[in-house]
């Protein structure tokens, strides 16, 4: 079994792609990994666990543009009815479904398994105060949760999307919302300032002075259905409203009903705030009532049973209560199930920054989440590759997979990102930290940033761009680059990495550097069993100061070791590390490994600064 994967190691060991490649039997190899990406074997959607994939996670509108006649929706007016304008960095810019098709060749050839796109469904065109509107290009501020937004498509060519993606055995996860739905109530007090339940129950018209309202409501959490049509009265914290041109615009019909909203004004995101109230005004569904639950578990298991998806990643979600998902998760798992999809992956949104995986772990055990987005390593990473931690923070952090629902084995199937669409880019987040825009080393740390994202574990999970070199000037929208040319401003006049292109024209550059590095990653890690479910050993770590960081991974259904070591500093570095006892030799996976062991339970290894490499420990296995 050893000698197969030394086998594997030489076909893809990089030429000059991967910084500090050596020769493998004493010949250099000059094999070209995109190309190795594109035709190394992998395994059939159903043969594939969760741990096995690569992620690619994009927002259509700002991908490709595959049928200008729905750049406007099928709305009239101007860009404050139909929320198109491809120059305002808030609106729709007219990227949609065929668009995405029509770039699948691209998003494969880096070796991507699972695309990820945030939500199709569609939306309301446009919100915000006179002065300060944007559109749902995002597609966060959902009106209709059964059909796809006429900007982006139809839901015949969202099948299609589905289909062409199968056919390429690429998995597809939606983006789902059950946290709240566009923003369509309104208060008549006018004020928006949350209202507890102490000083507003349920109990009591506009305070706990008022009119006795809701008779035998015995609280919110009890979920009996007959509890639940005791609350009839919406009117306890604030006055809700729609307006005429507004009240049946939810679909399906049940959401237009007020009482199923938390009407509390808008969260502060602490306490209790966080799960009752608003989200910036968006409606906030009361996920406590069962007439909620039954109706997401029916919206979303049709999406399930009418496209045969992969997966979600669930928005906001811990902004909502933990029983709800302990019904949600196990609905789509068994409706998952029944449609023959038997990996069907769900991941939820628990937003912070900070290199730690306390919050995840708790919401995930309180909640019963299978699996959450990785918070903690998208800091870890930022703060070490940039040198602005030293690689203690990536091992201590490494060294908490214990704390999750299940242990370290649960931390395999973590999706891990290294920036995103709402906290900013990797490339931002590296320039910021390390102090230095020089353009060869922000390349050279973003390409370390990927290699700790794919050699170490978890699902890697690429976000759009970030393979062409964006960076972002910010968060939100600053965050949203096109792929296709674009006409922002503040896109056009940012300094791409690895290349002289601007966003200002269409970015598909498949020799790219970092596009071609995440190929050759993918393709190192699809070949690997211990890339994909090894659990980590920390060998060795710098404590005070940017320098080496060592992980061995271990997958003992196939026996195989994997060593992962990075130089997080400006100058190369040699040292010895342990390694375990039952390596008898080393071959290289991806970088520049020792010919062989120093002493049984050590290998010397020699890293050019921001360097990298996995070294396959053979053993007798």
């Amino acid at each position: 079994m050893t000698r197969i994967f030394v086998r594997i190691a030489a076909v893809l060991c990089a030429g000059t792609a991967i910084s500090g490649c050596a020769a493998f039997a004493g010949e250099t190899i000059a094999a070209n990994r995109v190309a190795a990406a594109a035709t190394a074997p992998v395994p059939a959607i159903s043969e594939r666990g969760l741990e096995d994939e690569i992620i690619y996670f994009v927002l259509p509108d700002r991908f490709e543009n595959g049928d200008p006649r729905n750049d406007r929706g099928g709305i009239t007016g101007g860009p404050l009815q139909h929320g198109f304008d491809p120059a305002h960095k808030g609106f729709y810019h007219g990227g949609d479904l065929k668009g995405l098709t029509s770039r699948l060749d691209y998003i494969q050839g880096m070796g991507v398994t699972a695309i990820w796109f945030a939500p199709i469904f569609k939306n309301k065109p446009v919100q915000g105060r006179p002065g300060e509107e944007s559109a749902g290009y995002h597609g966060y501020w959902v009106t209709d949760f059964t059909r796809v937004d006429p900007h982006f498509g139809t839901n015949a060519e969202f099948k299609a999307f589905v289909d062409a993606a199968h056919a390429r055995g690429m998995k597809v996860y939606m983006d789902i919302i059950t946290n709240h739905t566009a923003d369509v109530i309104d208060y008549r007090e006018g004020e928006y300032t949350y209202r507890s339940k102490g000083e507003y129950p349920f109990s009591r018209r506009g305070g706990a002075e008022g009119a006795p309202i809701n008779e035998g409501f015995a609280g919110d959490d009890n979920p009996d259905p007959a509890n639940w049509a005791r609350l009839n009265d919406p009117n306890f914290a604030y006055t809700p409203f729609v307006r005429e041109a507004e009240k049946s615009v939810k679909v399906p019909a049940w959401l237009n009903d007020v009482t199923l909203y938390h009407n509390r004004g808008d969260s502060h995101w602490v306490g209790e705030s966080a799960v009752y109230g608003d989200f910036v005004g968006l409606d906030d569904l009361a996920t406590e009532n069962p007439r909620v639950v039954s109706g997401m578990i029916d919206i979303f298991g049709q999406w399930i049973d009418d496209y045969g998806i992969d997966g979600f990643r669930i928005d906001t979600a811990k902004h909502v209560n933990p029983e709800f998902w302990q019904a949600f998760v196990p609905a789509m798992l068994t409706r998952a199930k029944a449609k023959g999809i038997d990996h069907f992956h769900i991941f939820g949104e628990i937003a912070y920054e900070e290199p730690t995986a306390t919050l995840a772990a708790q919401v995930m055990a309180q909640s019963r989440l299978p699996y959450a987005l990785d918070m903690g390593f998208a800091k870890a990473a930022q703060m070490v590759a940039s040198g602005k931690a030293s690689p203690r923070l990536m091992a201590e952090f490494l060294g908490q997979d214990a704390i999750y629902p299940g242990g370290a084995k649960t931390a395999l199937g973590l999706p891990t990102f290294l920036g995103n669409h709402d906290f900013g880019r990797f490339a931002m987040f590296v320039r910021e930290m390390s102090g230095s825009d020089d353009p060869a080393t922000l390349l050279a740390r973003a390409r370390l940033g990927h290699a700790m994202m794919f050699l170490l574990r978890g699902v890697p999970t690429v976000y759009y761009g970030d393979e062409q070199g964006f960076i972002s000037d910010g968060n939100d929208q600053l965050a949203r680059e096109d792929m296709m040319p674009s006409k922002v401003a503040a896109y056009n006049d940012n300094r791409l990495i690895g290349t002289v292109a601007t966003t200002a024209q269409s970015n598909f550059d498949t020799a790219h550097p970092l596009y071609r590095q995440i190929g050759e990653l993918a393709a190192a890690r699809t070949a690997s069993p211990a890339l994909r479910r090894g659990l980590s050993t920390v060998r060795a770590f710098e404590e005070a100061a940017p320098g080496l960081l060592a992980v061995e991974r271990h997958d003992p259904a196939s026996g195989q070791r994997v060593l992962a070591v990075f130089n997080t500093g400006p100058a190369p570095l040699s040292q010895s590390i342990e390694v375990s006892y039952a390596a008898r030799g080393v071959a290289p996976l991806v970088g520049q490994c020792p010919a062989a062991l120093a002493a049984p339970g050590a290998v010397r290894i020699s890293l050019p600064a921001f360097g990298f490499a996995a070294c396959i420990l053979e053993t007798e296995d």
